[in-house]
């Protein structure tokens, strides 16, 4: 601000004009190119180079900031989607196993269900078998019994003891005769 009062008092001192076409004041342009070329070589190195270095180091500084920032999102990408593909993955891998544990749980139901039919078919066949076999015990018993009964009653319907295999074996075949389906009819 103390400039603008000592340039008012230069102005009113010598008149306050300046004409560039006027030679007598061209030294004053002359030595002011003088020493601002003197003034610069040592303005360049101390306050320009400093600054130009400094605003180059910035722009160096900015230019890797967005450079790794770049390559960050780059790689947050990359991860995003290769975590994406790992779950989807997952899940895939997750539905198969599922999917194979219930194809097995079924097959093992199928299984035991077979396996169940298959004892039920042996416990009846061997059920069947042993009432056949106790039904013929039962019949031969009944038929024994049955030749014993038409012995004795022979022997007292006749009054005399009816003995021999010759009898018995009448008897048996009358019996056999009797199991035959077109003699009962």
């Amino acid at each position: 601000m103390a400039f603008l009062p000592n340039l008012a008092l230069l102005v009113s001192e010598g008149g306050g004009k300046f004409n560039p076409l006027d030679i007598s004041t061209w030294s004053n342009f002359a030595w002011t190119l003088v020493v601002f070329g003197l003034a610069l070589y040592p303005m360049w190195k101390v306050v320009f180079g400093p600054i130009s270095q400094a605003l180059a180091d910035r722009d160096e500084k900015a230019t890797d900031a967005v450079t790794k920032a770049e390559a960050a999102k780059s790689a947050a990408e990359a991860a995003k989607v290769e975590t994406q593909a790992a779950l989807v993955a997952a899940r895939e891998e997750a539905q198969k196993q599922l999917r194979d544990a219930r194809e097995l749980a079924e097959k093992q139901k199928s299984d035991l269900i077979a396996k169940a039919h298959e004892e039920a078919a042996k416990e009846r066949s061997r059920a069947l078998a042993e009432i056949e076999t106790e039904m013929q015990k039962a019949k031969s018993e009944i038929r024994d019994l049955v030749v014993d009964l038409s012995l004795d009653l022979s022997s007292k319907l006749l009054r005399r003891e009816v003995k021999g295999e010759d009898q018995r074996g009448f008897v048996e075949s009358f019996l056999q005769d009797m199991d035959r389906p077109e003699v009962r009819n």
